[in-house]
């Protein structure tokens, strides 16, 4: 039935009309290496130039992608001509000073692509919304698993009420992730750094929830101090729907000698259908597509399952930027702006608070 069967790019990006858009990119970290400039080359977008605070590992990055420059400052990428939009990727504490740094040169820029979490506290993410916007400058932040192709696939679905109205929608997620050193020491691990995902997948789907229950724990793995290790979470919502992510990074002593059993999955019931989901990261850095199957009512008994050579990391980068390319050239907000982040930050700031104070929070403490 036509109606219910996926459209072929359903689960891609729409692109901008140009992709010739000069990008400056600030850092050299691994994301960038592996994921950003890849994802960049492979849709055809155009780096002008990058920096990062230690411009050999800056250099090294830039002849292995095929940057043309590299600048020993921000501000010296700033003044280079060709740049037009700057893709900001360094460690979250040091996001804020950089994205300020931007919006105070003189020479201005059309766009920010921002990394997740836009900053670690609700109050400084909408200080830099604020400032992004009285300068004129488009925010955009790389919450880029709304781009990964399963995830984008069930939004399409859900936008022609295919399942009909939502019921519970899940999102499971066990796997040992690489703690960054920058991760040590912050007021947040798994729900700034992790969780932030999955609640944002899950508003990307369902939109704002009216109560949070959240309950944490450390991780055994994890010997620097923490408190939200494990994640389990409940979102209750206004028409009935519930959402749950469970987040488990420790996911059993696989590194210590038993067996693994690693994965990310989801699930999401409606009246009308079925949908499930599979998110192929944690086999990285060998590519696996995410996957995901829906049966409906109307297709009585039949499953679904459309397949596609892409893969969340790396090849869903390039959403969010293309994102930002269409907001600048269209003059409509980005389709993850800065604006919106802040209610990302605010579940993040709900999660943490109904975990650590043992309640029940209702979102329009945080929600903005």
């Amino acid at each position: 039935m036509a109606e219910i069967e996926l459209a072929i790019d359903a689960h891609l990006p729409e692109w901008p009309s140009r992709r010739d858009w000069g990008v400056g990119v600030v850092g050299a970290g691994f994301i960038v290496r592996d994921c950003h400039l890849p994802s960049y080359r492979d849709a055809g977008f155009r780096v002008a130039a990058i920096t990062s605070r230690t411009e050999s590992r800056a250099r090294e990055v830039a002849e292995a992608r095929g940057v043309p420059r590299v600048h020993r400052t921000v501000e010296a990428l700033l003044d280079d001509p060709e740049v037009e939009v700057v893709d900001v990727a360094v460690p979250p504490a040091e996001q804020p000073g950089v994205i300020r740094r931007i919006l105070n040169h003189p020479r201005k820029v059309r766009g920010i692509l921002a990394q997740k979490p836009l900053a670690l506290s609700l109050a400084e993410a909408r200080e830099l919304v604020d400032a992004c916007e009285a300068a004129g400058v488009v925010l955009q932040v790389n919450q880029n698993m709304r781009y990964d192709q399963s995830v984008r696939a069930l939004r399409w679905l859900l936008d022609r009420r295919v399942l009909g109205d939502p019921v519970l929608a899940t999102i499971e997620m066990r796997a040992i992730p690489h703690w960054m050193p920058w991760a040590r020491d912050g007021r947040s691990l798994s729900t700034f750094i992790m969780s932030i995902h999955h609640l944002d997948t899950l508003r990307y789907w369902l939109g704002e929830p009216e109560r949070v229950l959240a309950s944490t724990r450390p991780d055994p793995r994890t010997t620097f101090p923490h408190v939200d290790g494990i994640n389990l979470v409940i979102l209750e919502y206004a028409d009935g729907a519930r959402a749950s992510s469970w987040d488990d990074v420790w996911a059993g002593p696989a590194r210590e000698g038993a067996a693994a059993e690693l994965g990310v999955r989801w699930r999401f019931e409606g009246t009308e259908g079925l949908a499930l989901g599979t998110i192929g990261w944690p086999a990285w850095p060998r590519r696996e597509p995410s996957t995901i199957a829906y049966a409906t009512r109307a297709d009585e008994g039949k499953w679904r399952r459309p397949h596609w050579p892409q893969s969340w990391f790396p090849d869903a980068f390039a959403g969010p930027m293309a994102g930002l390319l269409r907001a600048i050239e269209t003059g409509a907000p980005a389709d993850i702006s800065g604006r919106d982040n802040l209610n990302t930050i605010a579940l993040c700031e709900a999660v943490l608070a109904a975990a650590t104070e043992h309640r029940v929070v209702g979102f329009d403490e945080f929600h903005v």
